[in-house]
């Protein structure tokens, strides 16, 4: 069973990466499980040019992006994933730069112009989904619904789980953040961004399960 989870996060302690880690353990605890977590910002990389030589009728290029920076190994490793964990923090209504950087590179070299738009890669993988942010859980329900189907479509089953409203400062006072109140919202961090734990643990445990 191999795992691999992507943290499109800067920070490597803060909400995003503790999720994408309890996901990550709640999949590993599957017997047998092999994996490793992977931060997009240790990586030297671009987004998708446009080439299209993931698109030629060559066997040695169709389905695999012609690129070769530090995100080659990577694309690799997501292709051969049993499991695949993706996380990352909402900034201007999408996930993080780099976070749409591998995606583009990952699901577009997976799919053709073909009619019948059947996935290049060599099989289904898992994908679970970890989102953080600090506006209302409601306001993002409709993209990250709109990210599932598009994974599940070109790569496998996929779902997700979001913590929102998060503490994002350890003294609010320091920051130009006077629309938050400072209390409530470490007193929700304190109650609630346990349980967000408990249930990226919980998706990643299932979706291992679910591979029987």
């Amino acid at each position: 069973m191999n795992i691999l989870a992507i943290c499109g996060a800067g920070m490597k302690t803060r909400n995003t990466a503790t999720m994408v880690k309890s996901a990550f353990d709640g999949a590993m605890s599957a017997p047998g499980a092999t994996g490793e977590i992977i931060h997009l910002y240790d990586l030297d990389f671009r987004g998708c040019t446009g080439c299209h030589t993931c698109k030629l009728l060559d066997e040695s290029k169709l389905g695999r992006c012609a690129q070769k920076d530090d995100l080659t190994p990577v694309l690799e490793k997501a292709i051969d994933a049993d499991v695949l964990l993706i996380g990352s923090p909402i900034y201007y209504s999408d996930v993080t730069g780099e976070t749409r950087s591998f995606l583009e590179r990952y699901l577009f070299a997976g799919m053709t112009y073909n009619k019948d738009r059947v996935p290049l890669y060599p099989k289904r993988t898992k994908v679970g989904w970890i989102f953080t942010m600090n506006a209302p859980g409601e306001f993002y329900k409709d993209y990250f619904a709109e990210l599932v189907a598009l994974t599940t479509r070109f790569i496998g089953e996929s779902e997700y789980v979001m913590a929102y409203q998060t503490q994002q400062f350890e003294d609010y006072s320091r920051y130009a953040a006077t629309v938050f109140d400072e209390a409530k919202v470490k007193q929700r961090h304190a109650e609630q961004f346990p349980k967000d734990n408990e249930a990226a643990f919980a998706m990643g445990k299932r979706l291992v399960e679910s591979l029987g």
